[in-house]
């Protein structure tokens, strides 16, 4: 490779680290929040939440007849 080729790429590369965007702040990217650090939600909020709706599915399909 020429100098210049490796210029090139390095000044292209650079270029596109600049227009990034955050991938926290995509618009089609609905939930996805950049929090700081130690103030994440504790994964327990999920299998919490897990529990809740697959206890409240199995209690719902009791009421179906069989």
């Amino acid at each position: 490779m020429t100098e210049a080729s490796e210029k090139s790429a390095s000044d292209g590369a650079r270029a596109v680290v600049a227009d990034a965007q955050d991938p926290a702040r995509r618009p089609d990217v609905l939930f996805r929040v950049r929090r700081p650090a130690g103030t994440e939600p504790s994964v327990w909020w999920s299998v919490g939440g897990f529990i809740v709706v697959a206890a409240g599915i199995l209690l719902s399909l009791n009421w179906l007849p069989g």
